[in-house]
């Protein structure tokens, strides 16, 4: 336990870590503020491929790509407070040294980092307080291997303290906004990735995700992710809120400002052999012969999953997937509707697994008057209520209310034994299964169905402080962390404020208490101009085929002339 009276040492870390950030951004270099020069308005717009042969070849240096993102990224957190540490200068020491690759397939590409992961001489503070002070003494593997590629870390991202939101505010760092409107979230925990991308202010991000953390955040701020299986990705030398929870495992993955961006900096990441690195990850490599295969296949099979049974999706959200449908209809590709196993049942499981520990591990880091996620101090201080009184609670919502859904959440709502926790691990197991088998079912072994499309949330981008009553409303994304699904998050449209209006025949109040937590926020006329994207759901370690499909959805979007315009870089 911490001591019960450090709120001064709390309030002095947060001080220092903000004063930090301020000087340091003060001390760069002239050649790191606006305008944007002419080459470095190209180097913004370049293909990746040519910028890294450019880079090989010398044509243009690792430094002055640095700069040109570099000073984006200023400009974007100056607007969204989506950076923490900020190691420009340090960067720059790590080419002029050597230590950067300039060789390698990733030659001078700058990349932004979740704040969670170890970047050697910097804290990993993951937004709590105690961790200030701390500096780090080793790259961790994430960082040791873009180095050997010859990327370049340079800042490190904005998160919610808990780790556990799809907001992205603590005390330490401050809140991150959504670079479409200062009012919502950006999404989390990897929100200060989210925020950075869709600005311009980076181009390849690296986050983590273990309820949709790197998905929420793609289609709450308009950018590319994919959710990678876990054994694919490495995950030694980062920080967490949660060390030692597997019920639901956390990965790390990729997210970009283009679709492009991402499947040229995936495909070079696997080349470069993770596991050699961390024995967590499989020695996989690069599949292109299944990439070739589903980019060339002249029909898909595509199943639409249009509700998680909790939340049936928002007005802008369920537009967006019809849109997508329609568009790959339209390529002659076959779409169907699907009705999978209960998506709500997997919502129950998970979430019982993820906070199994009766949410301590994450509130033993907390020090007196440490601000918490709303909706992580909500579930929480449930939790910790005795257990008679939940069960009258539950009794209320379940014979009084009569909202089953909510009752289901609440029943088990309680910090679980090791024989309660393995029964859980069976329940997870057996619902994979299911899955499994129900996939199985389209065609031989599941070649019926190539990939699944749904919304990525019920919801685009919420308000600040909205988890406190939507935290719940994560199945769309939650259900995929279970089962260790290939996820990738593709952009489609923004919210209209006349085409995404709620009808006058919705009525919230009469909903459960997941989708009234999630809809009290919807307004279309306030969301205008957020973005709205689908999720493009694979198998198990299928992050080939599901970049694949991406490309095949992003071209017959565009071929009807609905591609997803980004945001302008400012001054590019």
């Amino acid at each position: 336990m911490l001591p019960p009276f450090d709120f001064f040492d709390h309030r002095a870390a947060c001080r220092r870590k903000q004063g930090e950030r301020a000087v340091r951004i003060a001390a760069l270099p002239k050649s790191y503020s606006y305008p944007l020069s002419g080459i470095e308005k190209e180097i913004l717009n370049e293909d990746i491929g040519e910028l890294v042969q450019d880079v090989q070849d010398g044509k243009k240096s690792a430094i002055d790509v640095l700069r040109a993102y570099g000073k984006v990224a200023v400009k974007a957190q100056e607007k969204t407070n989506c950076v923490t540490e900020v190691m420009l200068k340090e960067a720059e020491g790590w080419i002029e040294r050597g230590e950067i690759n300039t060789k390698g397939p990733l030659a001078g590409i700058p990349v932004s980092l979740k704040d969670s992961i170890n970047v050697g001489g910097f804290d990993t503070s993951v937004g709590y307080s105690v961790n200030v002070g701390k500096p780090v003494q080793t790259d961790g593997a994430l960082v040791r291997l873009l180095k050997d590629a010859g990327a370049v870390p340079f800042v490190k991202t904005a998160l919610p303290v808990t780790l556990l939101s799809f907001e992205s505010f603590n005390d330490v760092w401050g809140r991150c906004l959504n670079p479409h409107n200062p009012k919502y979230s950006p999404g989390g925990s990897s929100g200060g990735e989210g925020a950075l991308l869709a600005f311009g202010g980076s181009r390849i991000g690296i986050g983590s995700d273990v309820a949709g953390s790197v998905r929420a955040p793609a289609h709450y701020s308009g950018c590319y992710s994919l959710r990678c299986s876990t054994g694919r990705w490495p995950k030694l030398g980062v920080n967490t809120s949660m060390p030692g929870q597997e019920g639901i495992a956390s990965v790390f993955s990729p997210m970009t400002r283009t679709l492009m961006d991402l499947s040229y900096f995936t495909r070079s990441f696997i080349q470069m052999k993770p596991w050699t690195y961390d024995q967590s990850v499989h020695p996989l490599a690069w599949r292109e012969d299944i990439e070739s295969t589903y980019k060339d296949k002249k029909v898909l099979k595509i199943g639409i999953m249009r509700t998680d049974t909790v939340v049936d999706p928002a007005p802008a959200c369920a537009r967006a997937l019809d849109m997508a449908a329609s568009a790959l209809r339209d390529q002659g590709h076959q779409v169907f509707d699907v009705i999978p196993p209960s998506p709500y049942e997997a919502l129950v499981i998970a979430s019982n697994l993820l906070n199994a520990d009766g949410t301590r591990t994450f509130r033993s880091y907390f020090r007196t008057g440490e601000s918490d996620d709303p909706g992580a101090a909500e579930f929480g201080r449930y939790m910790r209520l005795p257990r008679f009184i939940k069960w009258f609670y539950w009794a209320y919502v379940k014979y009084l209310k009569r909202d089953e859904t909510w009752a289901g959440l609440l029943e088990h709502w309680h910090e679980k034994s090791a024989f309660e926790n393995w029964q859980w691990v069976t329940k997870r197991e057996v619902y994979k299964a299911r899955w499994h088998e129900w996939w199985n079912s389209f065609g031989n072994r599941g070649d019926g169905m190539d990939f699944i499309l749904t919304p990525p949330n019920a919801t685009p981008a919420v308000p600040h402080g909205a988890m406190k009553s939507a935290a719940a409303a994560c199945g769309y994304t939650f259900l995929f962390n279970l089962l260790d699904y290939s996820c990738g998050i593709l952009p489609v449209t923004h919210v209209d404020p006349v085409k995404d209006i709620l009808p006058q025949s919705v009525n919230i109040k009469k909903m459960n208490g997941v989708a009234r937590g999630a809809y009290q926020h919807y307004d279309a006329v306030k969301m205008a101009g957020l973005p709205v994207a689908v999720q493009i759901v694979g198998r198990r370690l299928e992050e080939e085929k599901v970049l694949a499909c991406m490309h095949r959805l992003e071209d017959a979007l565009e071929a009807k002339g609905e591609r997803y315009e980004l945001l302008k870089v400012p001054g590019a």
